[in-house]
């Protein structure tokens, strides 16, 4: 019987959530770099590229590789012939270890998790409690896979209860286009299948904790119909042409992930939810000999990528942009934004329509008129630093405020990730507006371009509050023009083209 103590089971899955927090696994890099080398598409190579230097620049920071530190996810198997010397419940000791991850003060992580889900929605600032899966299995240690799953990714999960005999890859390549790009591809999809409902969904997700390795099962060959699936869906998604950040190109998926389980005869449950560019994972075991110990990557094995972002970019000024000057950016330019804006993410944008509907004023510090809004939610900065990792959340979320944003506060331009909707879209063109898209997964290089933040509102939101920042040459990309031209439309359907003409 191996005893293992309290403290190492909350002490390794605390480190574990630190060590990915900044550290990508290795096999994902190589991934991604792959999937540079081979992508044409100068808009899409650009967006990895500023991932990978991103995680690099993680790497050798310890700081997170994205603002959206995730929800903690944890499958424990338990041996047999194993024992925790606890009287507390595993739920306990394993939030535990979240907290003391998530306040750690030499890298604090975004605390994302609110309670009163379906009502006041308050944030417990611990990021606790974490989803713990435990099963018991036979031998004598504890497996322990922690995952950090980020919100964009996860909101795109899909379940379909689908008949018997239907196709499961032709659900998979209706469903993924619809997904949009606020999962940040490219990225890995986890499938389950079978079981019941929530069955299916917790195999897809526990498929997510796998190696990339799709490359060396097409290199040797499929030997069962999981595997086979795998190897269909991974060349038919990506065909689709979807590409790094939905902007078009050859990789929206670096890996597809198949679980299965037995299943009733009337029923195929399948689930699918994608892995974005900030995969987080990692697996360790415990055996009574103490904590966890986790191996630091090599930073010799990350790419060395030379990339100059102001290459053929163009600047704007925000002190004095004008919406004459916006009129003239082109979709999918690259831009070098320099002043300041403001942020708002879905609960500031909530109380701001709430102040405008009853005809009150926004409060003091809040005027959008003529400026620009980034929808992010930062992480705490420490040391020297003006803010911490302040990627973009998806855009989407925030549609339904668009109207209202653009033609009550004299707004010019929004900044985010993934597409916006087609209503949205008309709506950016009718008040000669433009949406503006960061690339997701690369938060701790977007900060970088932050020279300046403060609170100006609602500080009782946390990280949703609205701050001004000042930035300085902050790389985004023209998504939706002053007349309503949107890359995230027009990118994956050139390049669908593209790819089946090759495939003819």
């Amino acid at each position: 019987m191996n005893l293992i103590k309290e403290e190492d089971f909350i002490s390794s899955v605390a480190d574990a959530l630190q060590f990915i927090s900044y550290y990508h696994p290795l096999d994902f890099i190589q991934a991604m770099h792959r999937a540079y080398l081979a992508e044409p598409s100068k808009s899409a190579k650009d967006a990895i590229a500023q991932i990978l230097i991103n995680s690099r620049m993680s790497a050798e920071g310890h700081r997170p590789l994205c603002q959206d530190t995730g929800i903690v996810v944890g499958f424990v198997k338990i041996g047999a012939e194993a024992r925790i010397d606890s009287k507390r419940p595993l739920q306990e000791l394993f939030d535990e270890g979240i907290r003391r991850a998530y306040q750690n003060q030499t890298n604090p992580l975004r605390a994302s998790i609110v309670s009163d889900p379906a009502g006041k929605r308050k944030n417990t600032r611990d990021n606790t409690p974490g989803i713990l899966h435990v099963e018991f299995v036979a031998g004598d240690t504890i497996e322990v896979s922690v995952a950090a799953k980020g919100g964009g990714s996860e909101n795109k999960a899909k379940l379909e209860m689908l008949n018997p005999n239907d196709d499961i890859v032709e659900w998979v390549l209706e469903t993924v286009p619809h997904m949009g790009a606020g999962w940040c591809p490219p990225g890995v999809l986890g499938i389950g299948i079978g079981g019941s409902a929530e069955k299916a969904m917790v195999l897809a997700k526990e498929s997510l904790m796998a190696p990339v390795d799709i490359h060396e099962l097409k290199a040797r060959g499929a030997k069962t119909r999981a595997e086979e699936l795998r190897l269909e869906i991974f060349e038919k998604v990506n065909q689709l042409g979807i590409g790094a950040q939905g902007l078009g190109g050859l990789a929206t998926v670096l890996d597809v992930k198949v679980l299965e389980y037995p299943t009733h005869a009337a029923s195929l449950p399948v689930a699918m939810i994608p892995n974005c560019a900030a995969t987080r994972h990692i697996h360790f075991e415990l055996d009574g000999s103490g904590p966890a110990k986790l191996t630091p990557p090599a930073l010799s094995e990350w790419p060395s990528i030379a990339y100059d972002i102001s290459s053929g970019a163009r600047r704007l000024d925000l002190s004095k942009v004008t919406r004459e000057e916006i009129s003239m950016l082109k979709p999918g330019e690259t831009v070098l934004l320099s002043g300041k804006i403001l942020t708002g993410r879905d609960a500031a944008h909530k109380r701001i329509s709430d102040i405008l509907t009853k005809g009150e004023k926004l409060p003091e510090g809040v005027d959008f008129n003529n400026r620009f809004i980034y929808y992010v939610g930062p992480v705490d900065p420490v040391g020297a630093e003006v803010v911490g990792p302040a990627g973009p959340t998806t855009a989407t979320r925030m549609d339904k405020y668009t109207e209202l944003m653009l033609s009550k506060t004299g707004l010019l331009g929004m900044i985010g990730k993934a597409e916006r909707g087609p209503e949205t879209v008309e709506l950016i063109k009718k008040y000669k507006a433009v949406y503006l898209m960061a690339v997701g997964g690369a938060a701790y290089l977007v900060s970088k371009a932050i020279t300046g933040s403060r609170v100006v509102a609602f500080a009782d939101l946390g990280m949703e509050a609205i701050y001004e920042f000042e930035v300085k040459d902050m790389p985004v990309t023209v998504a939706v023009d002053a007349h309503g031209v949107s890359v995230h439309e027009v990118g994956p359907r050139e390049w669908k083209k593209k790819l089946l003409k090759v495939l003819q």
